[in-house]
This record gives C-alpha cells, structure tokens and sequence, in this order.
C-alpha cells in the first residue's frame, strides 16, 4: 500500500525523501510543542553524550531539514515520505508508541489553490485505496483561536479549550470555559463552533458571528476559497466544513482538516498549513502537508472487508492437481504485476469442478475467483467468477490467460 500511495504521490510532482530515525533533541524541539517533547523517547549519544530522540514527528523534521537546504532554493518543494514516529502513549488509551505513517508536504507557497492541491491529493490517496463511506473535515484554526483570543480567557485556559476542542471533547471544554468564569452566553456562542459542520450553510454562519471583525473574516474567507477550489475540483462531495477543526499541533495556523472513515472510531489521518515552522528553524516558509495512520488505513479497510493480509484484495486459483503447475506459472505472473494470489486445490473429485468452486465461494463470501477449464492440464483460459452478491449467480466470463492481468489489476486494488 506504501508504493500505491507513493506511486500516486508521485503523479503530482512530490519526491519521496528519506527521514534520519534519530535527531539531536536540541536541534528538533524549538519545532515541537510540549506535550509532545513530553512523550519524546530520550537517550544520550554515546560518543558526544547529547540527548537524542527517536523520531517523535515526522512535519517536524521536514521542517528542520528545508531549513538547513533540503531541495536547494527551488520553490515551490514537493517531498512525499514513508515512516514511523515513536510517541510514549500512556495504556489503555487505544494509541500506538509505533506510527506507520505515509506522507506529503508541499512548501513554499500560500494560496487557496496550494491548500486544495493538498486535500484534492489527499482525496485521490483515499478513493485509490478503496477506503469506504469516508469524509475529510475542513477547517481554519485562526476563526475559532480567534473567538477565543476575544472570549477574555487567561493564556492557560486558551491552551486547554484549544487542546479540548483539539479532541471534540465539549462537556470539559465546557468546564474549562465556566472555570475561568466567562458568563453563561459567551459559553454557549464558543459551544456552537465545534458543532458547526456541513456545507456552505457553516459558511455563512460563520459570516454572522463575524460581522466586520477582519480577525475572524479572513480565515473563514480563505476557507470559503479552499472550498470553492475544491468544487472546481471536484471533490466537495466528501468535504465538511468544521469551524471547530482543530488539530492537536500547535504549529497548524491556517487550514487544518482530518479524514475519517465509517469503519473506525476516529480520525485516521489529516494534516494542514504551518506558516511559522520551517521559520524557527532559521528559513522563513509557507508550507503545508499530511499524514496517513497506516495502521489505522488498515484497519478500516479490514472492517469494510476491502483488504487481503497485504492491503489487497486477493484473487483466488482453484485447480485440480493435474493443472498445478499451470496453476503456480499463472500465479506467478499475476503477482510480479502486483496482484495479490492465493491458489488452492480442489477438495476430492466432485462431478463438476465448476460446481464445487461456486458452492465453496458462496459459502465463504469470497468475491472473484478463477478456475481452469476441466481435464486440461495446460489451460490457455481460465473461467473468472465475480460474485455481485451472494444471492446472485456469478458472472463468468472466460479469458485468455495473457488478458487477464489489466483485469484483475483493478479488482485486486479495490477499484471494482
């Protein structure tokens, strides 16, 4: 699934970069923020005895390597990525220490049209993969920091509502808010945002709380361009805006937005702009990007019963043993064209091969699978049954064996 991501990453200009496993702490934290230098891994460098950390975040870094003149002064800079991130999690809280992650960061510009490139990327990361029933929530940090910068909270509530409204957490939102005793009608309007999501209707709500507040105008203006980008586009039909988006980094300052999917609990990616970053590491530049869960990738495409044990969806060869050579020569040659194959024989001697293979795929749900022509021990066809449902009768078709490849390219990356 990596190469698919990066092969299609690829398509659109990004480079893949390689990331050092190891950085010196001194150097990475100014990117960091606290709570995440808190669940840094530290050990010292045996030779100089410097406090090195395994590689806590992967934007960071990027940052830090532009700075010191990643990809020359060339702007601006696509790199793609593939990696892991180590974050000390407490137990029990259902997060990984180890995060398989795919990327993408696209530095050196700020327009609406950079923010869209990203999410309409991100978007054909996503149908590529087959991930189902999916939405990514579109928003901007600045028009909710900015409700709060006016709401009168000290600078430690600002931090806490942001980290709550970070995690949709209202009911401690809520008690961070009456904590800091802001009276009941301030709390309610600052309540209403993180429940503001959909389409142009969030727009245009947005526009009333702001009225002529510049503060709050623009981010939700450069929002209303990103989303007509995406329009154009053509994406919008898996886009909600959320005026209460608000990733759980401190760098993000402009567009933000998170994927999530109907097969698992929570968000499985996102990402978003950071204006400031690569600035304290001494290069003043736009930039934004994303990040994939892997794991989570997995696991949703597992549940939606998308995926093989590799992250595609297998084919299945049923042969009897007089055609297994035939069998593991066909097998063979679909797989070095990247399809995922599982051969399997035929049970006894059944009256119809054809038969048996039908009863057996109904029985086991399984969606596309091939059997050679009976008594033929070098077949140059093979009958492929796909199942539309299970009550349905398969449709076979019969084919070439040289045919069959393109066909089944599509069917075993989830694309029918």
């Amino acid at each position: 699934m990596e190469d698919q991501l990066l092969a299609h990453c690829s398509t659109w200009g990004y480079q893949e970069i390689i990331l050092p496993t190891f950085e010196y702490l001194d150097v990475l934290a100014v990117g960091l923020a606290p709570e995440i230098l808190e669940k840094c891994y530290k050990f010292a460098d045996w030779a100089s005895g410097r406090i090195l950390v395994l590689r806590p975040d992967a934007t960071a870094q990027i940052a830090r390597m532009v700075a010191m003149g990643l990809g020359g002064g060339t702007l601006p800079l696509r790199f793609s990525y593939r990696t892991t991130v180590f974050r000390y999690e407490p137990e029990h809280r259902g997060r990984d220490r180890e995060v398989f992650q795919v990327g993408f960061e696209l530095l050196g510009t700020d327009t609406a049209q950079s923010d869209a490139e990203v999410v309409t990327l991100l978007a054909g990361l996503l149908e590529r993969i087959g991930l189902p029933e999916w939405k990514i929530s579109l928003g901007h940090v600045g028009f909710f920091k900015g409700l709060l910068a006016q709401s009168g909270l000290s600078v430690r509530g600002r931090k806490q509502a942001e980290i709550a409204a970070a995690h949709k957490d209202l009911p401690h939102l809520e008690k961070i808010l009456e904590t800091e005793r802001l009276s009941r009608s301030k709390v309610k309007d600052l309540l209403q945002v993180p429940e503001r999501y959909g389409r142009d209707e969030v727009l245009e709500w947005g526009m009333r709380i702001a009225g002529k507040d510049s503060q709050l105008l623009e981010p939700l203006q450069r929002l209303a361009k990103v989303y007509s980008q995406l329009i154009a586009n053509g994406v919008q039909e898996h886009i909600l805006l959320d005026l209460g988006e608000f990733r759980g980094f401190d760098y993000y300052d402009g567009v933000v937005f998170d994927v999530f999917t109907s097969t698992f609990g929570s968000e499985i990616g996102g990402g978003g702009r950071y204006n400031h970053l690569v600035g304290r590491f001494g290069r003043d530049l736009s930039a934004i990007g994303l990040g994939l869960d892997l794991d989570r990738v997995f696991s949703a495409l597992e549940r939606g019963g998308k995926v093989g044990g590799n992250g595609l969806k297998p084919v299945r060869i049923f042969t009897s043993p007089h055609q297994a050579k035939a069998s593991f020569a066909l097998a063979q040659q679909l797989r070095r064209g990247g399809i995922c194959v599982i051969e399997e024989r035929i049970d006894g001697s059944p009256k119809s091969a054809l038969s048996w293979v039908i009863t057996v795929a109904r029985r086991r749900g399984l969606p596309c699978v091939m059997i050679f022509e009976e008594k033929i021990s070098t077949p140059q066809s093979v009958i492929l049954l796909e199942f539309i449902s299970p009550s349905q009768k398969p449709r076979q078709t019969r084919m070439p064996v040289q045919e069959l490849s393109e066909r089944l390219q599509a069917f075993s990356h989830g694309n029918i």
